[in-house]
């Protein structure tokens, strides 16, 4: 097997290299990721510039743009062979509820999965995991089962797991996708010049966090597995707004 693993925090985040170790029990690993932390990039690609892959060790690519450049970049272009799987992760901190919009790590498994490939998305319930082994077991045992079981075309697994051993890890549970609260208002400053600069305030609170959600389910110690998709039409919307559209014909 040949697995194509990225992220956002970066080429040289533990996360994403603990990620590598795990997977290479499965067949060749290959890392593309970023140069830096790109947390919240979300799907965003570098249009107005190129980009400029530099090959730092074996099989590891650090690239000088977002999440999504990297798998873009990769399947399009970079690699002289087709993974068969894109895994993104282990990203420090949660992806749970309405993260999935800002995360990066979501960003590159999602641009795996639009170019066909099965995609998985991993984050660890905290900033500074002290269990990243946990991950990458739960990775080995997703990686394996995909082989035999499918996931739609348009699907990709969000895979959130606390921050815990192993042993103490309940199992693995299918979870739907919570929700938070608003984040934080800005946090204002000053910079060395005294000119005003604001920081993006802390992600809210859970706001579902109840039965089925990802939030539940981590914070009772399983690993949280919910599928989610890239079709975002409000399907239930379209009878009545095509009912209230302005008719141009009529002028």
């Amino acid at each position: 097997m040949n697995i194509l693993i990225s992220n956002d925090d970066g080429v040289y985040a533990p996360g994403i290299r603990a990620l590598a170790e795990a997977m290479k029990s499965l067949g060749r690993v290959m890392i593309v990721a970023p140069d830096r932390d790109r947390s919240g990039a979300s799907n965003s690609l570098t249009l107005a510039s190129p980009l400029r892959p530099r090959l730092i060790e074996p099989d590891v690519w650090s690239v000088d743009g977002t999440p999504t450049d990297c798998v873009h970049l990769a399947l399009t272009g970079l690699l002289d062979f087709k993974p068969d799987i894109v895994i993104s992760g282990i990203n420090h901190g949660a992806n749970m509820g309405d993260d999935v919009l800002y995360s990066g790590t979501v960003a590159a498994a999602t641009e795996g999965r639009s170019l066909g490939l099965p995609a998985i998305a991993l984050s660890m319930d905290a900033h500074d995991p002290q269990h990243l082994p946990t991950a990458g077991m739960a990775a080995t045992l997703l990686v394996q089962s995909i082989a035999s079981h499918s996931l739609p075309p348009d699907t990709l697994l969000n895979v959130n797991i606390p921050d815990r051993p192993w042993t103490e890890v309940k199992g693995l549970r299918a979870t739907r996708l919570g929700k938070r609260h608003p984040s934080a208002p800005m946090v204002p400053a000053l910079d060395p010049r005294g000119k005003a600069i604001y920081w993006v305030g802390p992600a809210g609170a859970a706001a579902d966090e109840g039965e089925g959600t990802d939030f539940a389910a981590v914070r009772d110690g399983w690993v949280s597995v919910t599928p989610i998709h890239f079709d975002m039409t409000r399907y239930e919307a379209l009878a009545g707004l095509a009912g209230w559209l302005p008719d141009v014909a009529a002028r």
